[in-house]
């Protein structure tokens, strides 16, 4: 017991205070006279690596992402982007795929090389805009269609003579307009299995009898011939095995929260209260442990280019002492209060005070464009330091 106590109190103390040179330059022992663009570049790709990423997306100009991506941003994440309730998000990633052959027609493609056979397909809907009939045909004696979603197959790669598979089907008002959603997740499944298999969807419109209806009765917008905000989509809900076993996680790891960028790339406190705060512990009167202010901010990274919301956010880092006796405004642990005892009273040498920690971490969400300019939305864990205590 004595030596795990030795054990996790060393571990401690070299985390909670690494030197001020180690955070400029992690490598400085390895080379002193790196260069600063080099460090810039190491933190930039480390950062990347904690979005899950190996290089930014192209910036392709200033798209519109769709209002569907936006308004789902919004009921998910806060205006920092911090995560409002776990449970409303299925899976921690969402895409969105425009129709790539923009035909005219009711038949679509959607490009899905962008998603990692890695991930796990949750759920994947097609989202059409129905427009309303034209006026010459608004006295239809039809008021219902059947419209019903199929999966292009290629026949050369099957035995079955039938060129399309059912997915989705039901009844909508002709003169209704608006967003309608099918569930389409069996095709993209097996497109996932095999890319070649993606032939595409085709949707046919029926009369309750089943005779076809002519399609300026039953209209939906195209990506040719309508605006970008009416274009057909595919909405695709995905998990690539992240998410956390628990809503808030209380365990801290030095190298997923601590991201070693320079300075300029992150602001906490006014310099002018830094100041106090080093002045303060010279003299030895460290503040409490509590959490302060660390912003990160995209745009001074280079980011705002290619992500849409946030503009940057609060991880917050915790700071301060954690002196004897320690009081529950500190939330220590049974551990941590034993150690401080043992600290206080020098029962054994070398046994530092308990560290000044996170013990609740928040998810962020990220809304950006990827390399295909399909939108995303996706969830990274233990980003954002809830509270601080003494462990």
């Amino acid at each position: 017991m004595i030596l795990l106590v030795i054990f996790s109190s060393l571990l401690c103390s070299a985390a909670a205070r690494p030197s001020l040179k180690y955070l400029e330059n992690p490598n400085s022992g390895e080379n002193e006279t790196e260069d600063p663009a080099e460090v810039r570049s190491a933190a930039i790709k480390r950062l990347l690596e904690v979005f899950g990423m190996e290089d930014p997306p192209a910036v392709h100009g200033h798209k519109q992402p769709p209002q569907y991506m936006l308004d789902l941003y919004n009921t998910v994440a806060d205006v920092d982007g911090v995560t409002k309730d776990p449970y409303i998000l299925e899976g921690n990633t969402v895409r969105s795929f425009f129709d790539k052959l923009r035909s005219e027609q009711v038949e679509f493609r959607f490009n899905m090389s962008t998603v990692s056979r890695e991930e796990k397909i949750l759920t994947a809907e097609l989202h059409l805009f129905k427009l309303r009939p034209q006026a010459t045909l608004a006295f239809n004696r039809h008021h219902f269609c059947q419209v019903s979603v199929y999966q292009v197959l290629d026949t050369s790669k099957t035995n079955s003579t039938q060129d399309k598979k059912l997915l989705s089907s039901r009844l909508i008002p002709v003169h209704s307009t608006g967003w309608e959603v099918f569930t389409i997740t069996h095709a993209v499944r097996s497109w996932m299995v095999d890319e070649g298999s993606n032939m595409g969807l085709h949707v046919v419109v029926r009369t309750l009898g089943g005779s076809a209806v002519d399609m300026k009765l039953m209209r939906f917008a195209s990506g040719r011939n309508h605006h970008q905000s009416k274009q057909p989509m595919l909405v695709l809900f995905t998990d690539d095995g992240r998410r956390p076993t628990r809503v808030e996680s209380t365990d801290f790891d030095d190298n997923a929260a601590t991201f070693n960028l320079p300075p300029s790339f992150m602001s906490g406190t006014s310099s002018r209260i830094a100041r106090s705060v080093d002045y303060s512990e010279e003299e030895g009167m460290s503040a409490p442990c509590q959490r302060h202010p660390l912003y990160v901010d995209f745009e001074e990274i280079g980011w705002s280019g290619w992500i849409i919301s946030p503009r940057g956010y609060n991880a917050y880092h915790c700071k301060g002492s954690c002196p004897f006796p320690l009081g529950q405004n500190m939330r220590p642990t049974n551990h941590a209060t034993v150690q401080s005892i043992i600290n206080a009273l020098k029962l054994l040498r070398g046994v530092e005070a308990p560290c000044c920690v996170p013990d609740k971490l928040f998810s962020i969400n990220l809304l950006y464009f990827d390399d295909d300019e399909n939108v995303v939305l996706k969830q990274y864990n233990d980003m954002v330091a809830g509270s601080c205590g003494c462990h």
